[in-house]
């Protein structure tokens, strides 16, 4: 027997003991490859890393608030003009208050948009969840299924579509929160609001998600390994939900980044037109529709909500499309 066939080698640059060649490149897995992408895109990461600051600051915000390090409620009359503008310069800027104090109540403006981040993002975050549910619930099987069941909710996405979002807000506020407290037993007030924001955003803003996965799904169900399921006998839920569904990971975390943002800036827009959270308790978006009226006598109140709101729309909607790039395998880099 040969040196070749007992020690199972040749010289280097050919097969070795275990069958594969010195230095051999690794096989890297999608996710990865899809890693690999991210870590080389700079704008990306820099957005990543000013929205993990965001949700950071937003989980802190109530502890800082209990520990007595941000105040959003006590009132500073002291710092107040008789013009009900902030004495001193910039809006009463000091270090005491960063970005000085509120307008004609003398609340600090830092701790009050600092809180008001918390409430914003958990709004935004469980409308979000909300309407990615019933999207990707209604996409799934409208797209799987077909014939009837596909026609049947397509139409009834497009009738949800029909209604003008603002005016049902509007017109529904009053018989909403009388539905939410007397209905559902939930207390009145800020916590009434807030589920009424939340319920309206998500149940109104499922319809481009189902259309989405519906688009998705149609191409994996004729994959191999649908067939063999339904071949095998699978119930219908199974193939849905378990074999369907777990390919669909990639537009449904896309689309989780670019809802975000959207479900912010409607917030601050729906307390700009008088529904969702009402002061003393703050959003952004009802601090922002408080400093509307002093843009120009306190500049810094009123661009310091709205910078804040603009940066959290750039960078979700910047880390959407990074992810959409880095997990498309057919991306051009």
């Amino acid at each position: 027997m040969s040196d070749l066939e007992t020690h199972g080698s040749v010289s280097a640059g050919t097969v070795t003991a275990e069958g594969a060649p010195p230095g051999a490149i690794e096989g890297k897995s999608p996710f990865q490859l899809a890693l690999g992408r991210l870590r080389r895109d700079r704008l990306t990461l820099i957005s990543l890393a000013i929205v993990v600051l965001y949700v950071l600051a937003a989980i802190s915000a109530p502890f800082l608030v209990k520990a007595g390090i941000l105040d959003p409620y006590t009132t500073h009359q002291d710092l107040i003009g008789d013009d009900t503008i902030p004495t001193g310069a910039y809006g009463g800027i000091s270090w005491d208050h960063p970005l000085g104090v509120e307008p004609g109540i003398g609340r600090d403006a830092l701790s009050r948009i600092w809180y008001g981040l918390t409430f914003s993002l958990g709004i935004a975050l469980i409308a979000t969840l909300l309407s990615i549910g019933i999207g990707v619930v209604v996409g799934v099987i409208s797209g799987a299924a077909g014939g009837m069941t596909d026609a049947v909710l397509g139409r009834f996405t497009d009738l949800t579509l029909a209604f003008p979002q603002t005016l049902m807000v509007l017109a529904l506020y009053s018989l909403g929160l009388a539905f939410i407290v007397d209905k559902l037993h939930v207390p009145s007030g800020d916590v009434a609001n807030a589920v009424y924001v939340t319920a309206i955003l998500g149940l109104f803003g499922w319809t481009g998600v189902s259309r989405l996965i519906r688009g998705q799904v149609l191409s994996i169900r004729e994959r191999e390994f649908v067939e063999a399921a339904k071949m095998i006998g699978a119930s219908k839920g199974r193939i849905y939900f378990k074999e369907i569904l777990p390919n669909l990971w990639a537009p449904i975390l896309i689309t989780f980044t670019l809802y975000m943002p959207v479900f912010v800036s409607a917030e601050a827009a729906l307390s700009f037109l008088g529904v969702g959270i009402d002061p003393p308790t703050p959003t952004l978006g009802n601090v922002l529709a408080d400093s509307l009226d002093y843009a120009q006598a306190d500049f810094i109140y009123f661009f310091a909500p709205a910078a804040l709101i603009a940066i959290i729309v750039v960078t979700f909607n910047l880390v959407g499309d990074g992810l959409r790039d880095a997990l498309d395998p057919k991306a051009d880099r």
